[in-house]
C-alpha cells in the first residue's frame, strides 16, 4: 500500500490518516471532503492535501469511505470507473447490509471490503482526531467469503490495521448488524432515552445538583448527533427494533419485580457482564 485516500475526514477519517502516519505509513493520504474538513485535517497531519473524489481515487491503492452511512452509499454508486484495478476500497458505516449490498452491484472494477471500526467520540470532526483511536479496539471486516481476505491487497490493508493496533474481527454483513443493534445501537437510545425522559421530567427544576456521576455516565451517548444516527436507524431498523423490544420487555419484568428477590438475578447477571466487557483487552 502505496499512497491512501480518504472520503471523509471527520474524525474518524482523520483519526485513521493519524494512526497510519504514528505506524509509519509514509506515502501520500489524500482526502476528499468539504473546504473546511480538508483544512482541519490537514491542520491536524492528518492527509497531505484535499483533491476532488475522481483525482484522489484514481491514484490510491487504498480507498477508506469514512462518511455518513448516507454519503458513503452515494459515493459508491460513482466509484467504480475512478477507482484503480488492483486498489482496494473499504469503509467505517456503522451498518454493513446495505452497504456491502449496493458495492457487491455497483464495484467491480476492484474489490470491496466492509469494514466498521468500533471505535469514536461523542465529539466530531479533524480537530478531535487521535491516532490512537483504533488502539485495542475491534474493527469488523465483512467480506462475502474469507477468499476476499487472502487477496494481496487485503493482506496489506489488514497488516496496517493491525499496525495501528486494531483487533481484527471477521463476520459476514447479517451478523455484524444483528450485534451492533445490541452491542452499540442499543446503548445509544437508551441514553437518549434515559437523557430525554430525565430531562422531561426535571424541566428548569433548580435540584440539577442532585445528578450524581452516574447519571453522568449514563447518558455519556446522549451527547451523540442525530444526523450522524438517522442513517444507522435507518439501515438496521429491524435488527434495532428487535433489541429494543428485549429491553422494554426486560425493564417492564424490572418494574414488576421492584419488591421481590427477583431482581438480584438481573443485578447479578448485569453486574457480570459489566465486569467481562472492562476485562475484555
Amino acid at each position: 500500500m502505496k499512497s491512501v485516500a480518504i472520503v471523509g475526514t471527520g474524525l474518524i477519517g482523520s483519526s485513521f490518516g493519524l494512526a497510519l502516519r504514528q505506524a509509519g505509513f509514509d506515502g501520500p493520504i489524500t482526502g476528499v471532503s468539504s473546504p473546511r474538513a480538508i483544512a482541519d485535517a490537514i491542520a491536524a497531519g492528518a492527509i497531505d492535501r484535499g483533491a476532488p473524489l475522481a483525482e484522489a481515487v484514481a491514484q490510491a491503492d487504498l480507498v477508506f469511505l469514512s462518511q455518513t452511512i448516507g454519503r458513503i452509499l452515494d459515493t459508491i454508486r460513482h466509484l467504480d470507473p475512478l477507482v484503480r484495478p488492483d486498489a482496494i476500497v473499504t469503509d467505517a458505516g456503522s451498518t454493513k447490509c446495505e452497504i456491502v449490498d449496493l458495492a457487491r452491484q455497483d464495484i467491480g472494477r476492484c474489490q470491496f471490503l466492509g469494514g466498521h471500526p468500533m471505535a469514536g467520540k461523542e465529539k466530531r470532526g479533524a480537530a478531535e482526531a487521535d491516532g490512537g483511536l483504533f488502539r485495542g479496539r475491534t474493527w469488523a471486516l465483512t467480506p462475502d467469503s474469507p477468499s476476499e481476505l487472502a487477496t494481496p491487497a487485503a493482506r496489506d490493508f489488514r497488516s496496517w490495521l493491525e499496525r495501528i493496533g486494531a483487533r481484527i474481527m471477521v463476520l459476514d454483513a447479517e451478523e455484524h448488524d444483528r450485534v451492533v443493534a445490541l452491542t452499540s445501537h442499543l446503548p445509544q437510545l437508551a441514553s437518549t432515552a434515559l437523557a430525554a425522559t430525565v430531562a422531561e421530567r426535571m424541566g428548569a427544576s433548580p435540584r440539577w445538583g442532585m445528578a450524581g456521576p452516574g447519571l453522568e455516565d449514563m447518558t455519556r451517548l446522549a451527547l451523540g448527533s442525530y444526523d450522524l444516527w438517522r442513517d444507522i436507524l435507518a439501515t438496521n431498523t429491524e435488527h434495532i427494533e428487535r433489541a429494543l423490544a428485549v429491553y422494554i420487555q426486560k425493564l417492564e419484568h424490572m418494574r414488576e419485580n421492584l419488591r421481590t428477590r427477583q431482581l438480584q438475578e438481573e443485578f447479578e447477571r448485569g453486574a457480570a457482564m459489566a465486569g467481562r466487557l472492562r476485562r475484555t483487552p
